[in-house]
């Protein structure tokens, strides 16, 4: 073993429990992964694992040196990229010996490293980043540039033990292959936070956190799949168990009123005839009250039980089902040009060429297209052009009026200063009354509670369901859907869930998304590609 956790214990103020009691154990040729939902505690939970952060309870013990690549790079701004890596000591001891300077403590600093350099270019090479130098500014680089920063580290310091923190996130298909290659020959023991299905498929076994528990599913993610439907199947039968002993409860819980309210009709004509006491006819008639309380409260405790199991069962499959009527109407006849570019190029202030050929574009309603390239390829600036955010400057560029809708990785059609209720009465352009707004609102499951709450705290989840909410209260279906990078920030069951809705859209769809099983379920047949 490589690493082993007892007993973790974790919670955020005030009293949300991320884990408890946790168990495992990670092997030497172990590729394991981690799945949850957002917001399980799966960073969390590697942060701990790196030593990061402590457990309120609880032991790790890493038997053999671990290293760690982060989701978010934030902290490292204010570094160079030496730095980052944690080789700056040995560089700056090599060039003072290579200077002259012959002092003991550089060659303390440097360890006998004296090919650092070289097997710095060496790794930057293999990753794709040797043209980064160690001096440069680590926040002058993209994201996935830092996170092949990252990776190169790893082969650097040749650690037992790999913790990776969604490591696709900021990466184009090149890097990604790249990625998906390193974990196959890794003999590394690896353990990966991800929702990239197509990394998960390598990845054996599958850890699903959840409810604070850790479930370990002994098989890849297509294994983890099939016990999952199988899980969903026995859930269903329990669904229909559970509607059919609500509505019984419901009835036992009206009958049994009903013969208590008789019974303390006869108990007190009784106690009037029979000449009982006042006192205790006080007394008795109490009695009855807590009785017929008493019952109430068991009914509707057991009918309120059973109704959050179901809605926490079926949620995602409600958005869903919602979503896909919204969507079952085709919004035109297909076949109808809605973008034609010819020779299309653009350039920022550099006067660059952006592409490194024109562009010759053709779009027709029905189309499903993806727009693929590598990152800086300029796949955000042709859709900004498609939709009219910039003008063209080479090139025709034809675009038919119609209704379409971009949904981008960020969720830029929600304004974050406002709240969930203020979001969706702003998009009310089917101009329903408050109530029926409010119940649009609760069949995209925002209770009441959260209808006053700043669309800025809401996680990835909550703010893609208000932004299809959002998009089922325009006056019609759009017809053409733009989505930009939708999966990056989502979890599993949000991605299925966007998969399952996209699928059933009838109208055009746009994709720029770097993750490959998600444009092959929802349909995309055709590819544009901007890079050579």
């Amino acid at each position: 073993m490589l690493l082993t956790a007892q007993h973790i214990h974790f919670q955020l103020p005030p009293n949300r429990i991320l884990f408890d009691d946790l168990h495992f154990s990670l092997d030497k040729n172990d590729h394991a992964a981690i799945t949850g939902d957002n917001g399980a505690g799966k960073s969390t939970l590697l942060r701990i694992l790196a030593g990061q952060l402590l457990p309120q309870r609880g032991t790790v013990t890493a038997h053999a040196p671990l290293y760690y690549v982060p989701q978010h790079f934030g902290q490292f701004n204010d570094r160079t990229v030496a730095q980052v890596l944690g080789i700056d000591a040995k560089i700056h001891a090599l060039n003072a010996i290579l200077e002259g300077d012959t002092q003991e403590q550089h060659f303390e600093a440097l360890e006998d490293d004296w090919d650092i350099i070289a097997r710095c270019e060496q790794v930057f090479d293999r990753w794709g980043i040797a043209y980064i130098p160690l001096t440069a500014s680590f926040s002058q680089l993209s994201g996935g540039e830092k996170t092949r920063v990252f990776l190169s580290g790893s082969d650097l310091s040749a650690p037992a033990t790999i913790l990776l923190d969604e490591p696709t996130n900021h990466l184009d298909k090149t890097a990604r292959a790249q990625l998906y290659d390193w974990v196959q020959r890794s003999n590394k023991a690896l353990l990966i936070v991800s929702h990239d299905r197509q990394l998960l498929e390598l990845c054996n076994p599958i850890w699903e956190l959840s409810d604070s528990r850790l479930q370990i599913y002994g098989g890849n993610y297509t294994f983890y799949e099939q016990k999952k439907a199988e899980e969903t199947a026995a859930l269903q039968q329990q669904i229909a168990h559970a509607e059919k002993t609500v509505r019984e409860a419901r009835q036992q819980q009206q009958q049994a009123m009903e013969r208590q309210q008789r019974e303390n009709a006869r108990s007190q004509k009784s106690r009037k005839d029979g000449g009982i006491p006042k006192i205790l006819m006080n007394g008795r008639r109490d009695q009855a009250a807590r009785t017929t309380a008493r019952i109430q409260d068991v009914h509707a405790e057991k009918v309120a039980g059973l109704q959050a199991a179901l809605d926490s069962a079926s949620a995602g499959e409600q958005v869903a089902r919602i979503m896909k009527g919204h969507f079952s109407t085709p919004p035109g006849h297909k076949g109808k040009i809605l973008v034609q570019a010819e020779q299309l190029q653009f350039a920022y202030t550099d006067n660059s060429p952006l592409w490194p050929k024109p562009l010759d574009i053709l779009v027709k309603s029905g189309d499903r297209l993806a727009i693929a390239g590598h990152n800086g390829s300029g796949k955000s600036t042709l859709i900004r052009l498609i939709t009219g955010q910039l003008p063209a400057q080479q090139g025709r560029l034809y675009v038919a009026p119609f209704r379409s809708l971009v949904l981008d990785q960020d969720y830029s059609t929600i304004d974050r200063n406002k709240t969930v209720w203020q979001q969706a009465a702003d998009n009310n352009e089917i101009q329903l009354d408050e109530g029926r707004l409010n119940t649009v609102l609760v069949r995209f499951l925002f209770d009441r509670d959260s209808w006053d709450k700043p669309c800025s705290t809401l996680s990835g989840g909550e703010t893609l369901r208000l932004a299809l909410c959002c998009m089922t209260l325009n006056s019609h279906a759009p017809d053409m859907i733009i989505l930009d990078e939708p999966t990056n920030n989502l979890d599993l069951t949000n991605i299925r869930m966007l998969t399952q809705i996209f699928a059933a859209y009838q109208g055009t769809l746009i994709v720029v998304s770097h993750d490959a099983r998600f444009l092959e379920e929802t349909g995309v047949t055709e590819t544009l590609y901007l890079t050579d």
